[in-house]
């Protein structure tokens, strides 16, 4: 029995990276899936991914667009199990440095993003009376800062606090929250970062992480073998976050 068979599963950032890896492990385990990004990449990532797939493109900043992609599972399928915010984005810059539209950006994608998500994920999966799942993608950035990222940072200490608040609030109504932390991925926003001195050997495994060794985790909290977790802060990251230095 494939471990999402029946389920339903909004998914953005489905483009490239983890969140097209994500659509690929939830096909592969029975989820019909709505795949939506920014980019018509989208549009490749259903065609070449086999599986119920109905792509769409959408700005998880605007909430508009947010609420559209939540009514399209609905109406194209007739319901929704889980909601998988993966888009974000990573604008380098010393705190000192940065400048206000590099900090909106970073804010309207990663945060209000997410924010809108979950918003709209709790609302819909309360009427429904099914309960559910979400899975929101946050960082190891988010757990601890690092040069050159402290925005970045602070928007995915936000969707960390965001997550937590969902399980407390939804949780009654059969709806989980979790959130994933990725290290270093493989994927093309963090293209050519495997060239930092030192970075692959800060995880205790000593390798840098593929796009659906993380999709993977995202695969089980959607599924009911995770019925008893949620509030979670799951580092997805060969041990990084586990070394004192």
């Amino acid at each position: 029995m494939k471990s999402l068979a029946g389920k339903v599963a909004v998914i953005t950032g489905a483009g490239s990276g983890m969140g097209r890896a994500a659509v690929e492990i939830f096909a592969r385990e029975g989820a019909r899936i709505i795949a939506v990004d920014i980019s018509d990449a989208v549009l490749d990532t259903a065609k070449n991914v086999d599986g119920e797939i109905f792509a769409m493109q959408a700005d998880v900043s605007k909430e508009a667009d947010v609420e559209a992609m939540i009514g399209k599972a609905q109406s194209e399928f007739g319901q929704l199990d889980a909601v998988l915010n993966v888009a974000g984005i990573a604008v380098p810059g010393m705190l000192m440095d940065v400048p206000l539209e590099d900090y909106e950006r970073l804010m309207a994608v990663n945060l209000r993003g997410v924010f809108l998500g979950t918003k709209h994920a709790v609302r819909a999966m309360r009427a429904s009376g099914r309960g559910g799942a979400i899975i929101n993608w946050s960082s190891l950035g988010g757990i601890n800062a690092s040069m050159g990222t402290s925005i970045y940072s602070a928007t995915k200490a936000g969707v960390i606090s965001i997550t937590k608040s969902a399980a407390i609030e939804a949780g009654k109504q059969g709806i989980r929250a979790n959130c994933l932390c990725p290290g270093f991925i493989y994927t093309a926003m963090s293209a050519g970062g495997e060239k930092m001195p030192g970075i692959l050997e800060k995880a205790a495994l000593g390798r840098g992480g593929q796009p659906e060794e993380v999709a993977e985790v995202a695969a089980f909290l959607a599924s009911d073998r995770a019925s008893y977790v949620s509030g979670t802060v799951i580092p997805v990251d060969g041990g990084w976050s586990a070394k004192l230095a």
